[in-house]
C-alpha cells in the first residue's frame, strides 16, 4: 500500500511559479502528476519513471519540471510561467510496477489533490 500526500498548491498570478510536493509512504516505481478542472476530463501532466526519465504533456512542456528525491520519498512538480488554463486540482499518482504512461489506469495509488489557481 502506498499513501500519497500532496502539498504546495495555492493562488498565483499568470506568469508566476509554484512547486508541488507529493510525499509517498512506501515504495513506488513510477510517479506522476495529473490534473482535473471542474467539468473537464482528468489530464496527465508529467511522470517520472523508476529510472528517472521524465515525460511531459505538450501543454506543460518547457514550463513544468518533474523531479524526485528518493531519500525523502518525495515527488516534485516545479511549475513556471503559469497560465490561467493551468488552474486545476493537481493529483499525485504512483504505481509499483507495470506501465508508466500518462494514463490514469496505469496508477493504483492516488493522493487527495492540491488546488492550483492562476489568475490573469
Amino acid at each position: 500500500q502506498v499513501q500519497l500526500v500532496e502539498s504546495g498548491g495555492g493562488s498565483v498570478q499568470a506568469g508566476g511559479s509554484l512547486r508541488l510536493s507529493c510525499v509517498a509512504s512506501g515504495y513506488s516505481y513510477c510517479m506522476a502528476w495529473f490534473r482535473q478542472a471542474p467539468g473537464k476530463e482528468r489530464e496527465g501532466v508529467a511522470y517520472l519513471t523508476g529510472g528517472g526519465t521524465p515525460y511531459y504533456s505538450n501543454s506543460v512542456k518547457g514550463r513544468f519540471a518533474v523531479s524526485r528525491d528518493s531519500a525523502k520519498n518525495t515527488l516534485y512538480l516545479q511549475m513556471n510561467s503559469l497560465k490561467p488554463e493551468d488552474t486545476s486540482m493537481y493529483y499525485c499518482a504512483a504505481n509499483r510496477g507495470g506501465y508508466c504512461r500518462l494514463i490514469g489506469a496505469d496508477f493504483g495509488y492516488w493522493g487527495q489533490g492540491t488546488q492550483v489557481t492562476v489568475s490573469s
